[in-house]
C-alpha cells in the first residue's frame, strides 16, 4: 500500500502527528509512507525509518508559488490513500492533487470546515479532542485498524549528528506566541533552586537575549544555535526538559525524555499527552481550543516553586 501523509506545519504539530508512523508500520509492515511538509520543517522528519520519501513544499502565499508546487505534485503517481492530518484548505488541496482517495476530519471537526469538501471520506473527531489522539484516531479509521495504546510508543525522532551536550536540565525559553512564553525571571528561580547542570536552548534573536539574561543570573550555560537535527540529539541526551507549549518541548515527549510542559493560553489537555514522565502545569482555567486568546498572559502567574517541586521528583535533588 502506498500512503501519503499531509502535515505541513508547524514544528510541534508535526511531532504530534509523527507518532502515527510506527503504529501504521506495525499494522501494515509493507506500507510505503511518504510525508508532505513545508520545507522549513522537513528536518524534524529526517532519518525516520518509517518514512520512504519526504516531499518538501514551498507553499508561499502567492499564486505563482502554489502553481509551481502544483505542477510538481501532479507528476507523482497517485497514492492508494492520502491522510490529511493538517485539516486546512491548503493541506486538503495538496491531498486531493495526490489522490482521489483522501481521508480527513469532517466539517464539524475542523477549524477550516471547507477543507472537508476535498475529502473522499471524512470522520467526526472533535476538534477539542487531544491532538495526538485525533491524529492517531484518523489514521486508524483511514487504514481500518484499532486504536493502539500510545503509552507504549517508542521514541520516534532520529538524529544523524552528535553533540557533546548532555544536560541534566534543558530549558526551552521560547514559543510561537509571546503569551505562551514563561518569564525568564521565573526560569532563573527554577535553575537556582535545582542546582544541577543546566543548558538553555534558543532559536531566534529574542530567545537568544532571554537565554543570555538567564545565564548571566544563574549557573546555566547557553547553547549555540542548533539545527533541528542537533536539537534532537541534545534533547535525547537530557535528563529533564522544561519549557512552554512549543515544538522543542514536545520533542521530549516524542523521545521518551522526562519533561515538564508549562501552559498558558493553550489547553494542556489538548496539546500534549501526559505520561508518567511527561507532566504538565497550567493556569487552572478552562480554555476554548477554537477561541484562543493570544493576549492572555496567565502563564506569568504560574509560580516557579510549583515547577521546582515537580522537577525535584525527576532529578532527585
Amino acid at each position: 500500500m502506498k500512503i501519503a501523509i499531509v502535515k505541513l506545519s508547524a514544528l510541534g504539530d508535526i511531532v504530534h502527528a509523527m507518532v502515527v508512523l510506527q503504529f501504521i508500520k506495525k499494522q501494515i509492515p509493507d506500507a510505503s509512507i511518504d510525508w508532505f511538509v513545508e520545507e522549513r520543517f522537513c528536518e524534524i522528519l529526517q532519518d525516520n525509518p518509517h518514512i520512504n520519501t519526504i516531499y518538501k513544499l514551498k507553499l508561499k502565499n502567492n499564486k505563482m508559488g502554489f502553481i509551481r508546487e502544483y505542477k510538481k505534485l501532479k507528476k507523482l503517481k497517485p497514492y492508494d490513500v492520502v491522510i490529511d492530518l493538517q485539516g486546512l484548505i491548503k493541506s486538503a488541496i495538496v491531498s486531493r492533487i495526490l489522490s482521489k482517495n483522501v481521508i480527513g476530519f469532517d466539517k464539524n471537526s475542523l477549524r477550516e470546515s471547507l477543507a472537508s469538501l476535498f475529502y473522499t471520506k471524512s470522520f467526526a473527531i472533535a476538534y477539542e479532542e487531544n491532538v495526538i489522539l485525533r491524529n492517531m484516531s484518523l489514521a486508524c479509521k483511514a487504514l481500518d485498524f484499532d486504536m493502539p495504546d500510545l503509552q507504549t510508543k517508542k521514541p520516534f525522532l532520529y538524529s544523524h549528528t552528535k553533540t557533546d551536550f548532555k544536560p541534566t536540565l534543558l530549558v526551552i525559553v521560547g514559543s510561537s506566541w509571546e503569551s505562551k512564553v514563561y518569564p525568564k525571571e521565573h526560569f532563573i528561580s527554577i535553575i537556582n533552586s535545582l542546582h544541577v547542570e543546566t543548558f538553555v536552548a534558543w532559536g531566534n534573536e529574542n530567545e537568544k537575549q532571554s537565554a543570555k539574561f538567564i545565564c548571566e543570573k544563574s549557573k546555566a550555560k547557553m547553547l549555540p544555535k542548533l539545527s533541528l537535527d542537533k536539537l534532537k540529539n541534545v534533547i535525547s541526551n537530557s535528563n529533564l526538559v522544561i519549557g512552554a507549549d512549543s515544538g522543542p518541548t514536545h520533542m521530549a515527549w516524542a523521545l521518551n525524555i522526562p519533561s515538564i510542559s508549562i501552559f498558558g493560553p493553550t489547553p494542556s489537555q489538548r496539546n500534549t499527552l501526559k505520561t508518567s514522565i511527561n507532566l504538565t502545569i497550567d493556569c487552572n482555567k478552562k480554555i476554548d481550543a477554537k477561541a484562543l486568546n493570544k493576549n492572555d498572559f496567565c502563564i506569568r502567574k504560574i509560580k516557579p516553586e510549583k515547577i521546582v517541586k515537580l522537577a525535584q521528583k525527576f532529578l532527585k535533588c
